[in-house]
């Protein structure tokens, strides 16, 4: 079966072709009211980009301001009660699968909690995704605060610094930029989990692969395309980490494991 890319130039509610869909106009070949399914494509590739970027920042806040907690001394009461919520969150969120997160957040939460009804669904399929990928990047930034010899944080408190002040002005800078190549790995991986969107009808890449698969019987260039873009777009995400953990670098840094599980 040969390809027929101009597939893309056909209308999406006609059975007509754009002649111009591939020329200088490229996805302005068609009208608004007529759009084709290049212009469906393009639609939903930056959905994908729009839910992967808000669970993404969804991710590292929650990630690092969790996984910064679970490395608070157990030295008082507080302490322990704030380490014991961090880690009941990590432990939620990564043990259950993300779509079933997603249905939650979809289908159940909006029932406790009737003010999310008019969310609209990708911002909840946001904060599914968001929140399950920050129980992994907690775990990353909780080996990269251990990691670092203790002797930095002690002197930053022998120095006069708050506990809050050593985390923001010592052991955070230093930790973060240390776990940059995992964190590469899970910015990836949340534009590829971003493809479960498509369970809540969110128009996505996937979404779109499926639907016009049906409508046109051209799977292979459908799917063909969306994998194209889903590669494009992590490969982007891999090579913006790459030049980001480079400047960010920590010349003669040698990480350390640190046995007592505290800072």
């Amino acid at each position: 079966m040969s390809l027929d890319l101009h597939i893309f130039c056909k209308s999406t509610y006609a059975e007509e072709y754009s002649p111009r869909c591939f020329g200088d106009h490229f996805m302005f070949g068609a009208t608004p009211s007529d759009p084709t399914y290049l212009d469906w494509l393009l639609t939903a590739w930056g959905w994908t980009a729009a839910v992967s970027s808000l669970a993404l920042i969804i991710a590292l806040v929650m990630g690092i301001l969790m996984g910064t907690l679970r490395t608070l001394p157990k030295e008082s009461l507080p302490y322990k009660a704030i380490t014991l919520l961090a880690n009941s969150w990590v432990e939620l969120f990564r043990n259950i699968p993300v779509l079933v997160q997603i249905f939650l957040w979809y289908h159940v939460i909006p029932i406790l909690i009737p003010a999310l009804k008019n969310v609209p669904s990708f911002l909840l399929v946001s904060l599914a995704l968001g929140f399950f990928t920050s129980a992994r990047i907690a775990e990353q930034v909780k080996s990269g605060i251990f990691s670092l010899p203790k002797g930095q944080s002690y002197a930053a408190l022998s120095l006069g610094m708050t506990r809050l002040q050593t985390y923001r002005f010592v052991i955070l800078p230093m930790a973060l930029r240390i776990i940059i190549p995992p964190l590469t790995s899970e910015c990836m991986n949340i534009v590829k989990n971003s493809s479960v969107a498509f369970a809540v009808s969110v128009s996505e890449l996937t979404l779109f692969a499926m639907q016009t698969q049906e409508e046109t019987s051209r799977g292979i260039e459908m799917y063909l395309a969306v994998t194209i873009l889903y590669i494009t777009t992590a490969f982007t995400v891999n090579r913006v980490m790459a030049m980001i953990e480079k400047k960010a670098s920590i010349p003669g840094f040698t990480a350390s494991t640190n046995p007592s599980g505290g800072h």
